[in-house]
């Protein structure tokens, strides 16, 4: 019997610990701009983009694009791997 309590106890905590995690998550995505809301969005579903793939998705301004990628890694939201031509970015 404790074992079960135990066990459903934290259960629990985690649950509540994901409820959280996912109301932040939700608050932070109402208030990012569109397109980064595009680039976090391809990448989930592509595990990781570049700069260029992104121009060639979008259609939108490589400078524009750079904004959105180094304000979303200064956030912690996506990370960058490489410098230069080869930086490609993935979710955090």
């Amino acid at each position: 019997m404790p074992w079960i309590l135990f066990f459903l106890n934290s259960l629990n905590k985690q649950v509540k610990r994901l409820m959280i995690k996912i109301e932040k998550e939700q608050m932070l995505l109402q208030t990012l701009p569109e397109t980064s809301l595009m680039i976090i969005e391809h990448i989930k579903a592509h595990g990781r983009v570049t700069l260029s793939e992104m121009v060639t998705f979008t259609g939108i301004n490589r400078n524009t694009l750079k904004k959105h990628f180094q304000k979303l890694v200064s956030m912690k939201q996506i990370s960058q791997h490489g410098k230069g031509r080869g930086v490609w970015y993935s979710i955090t």
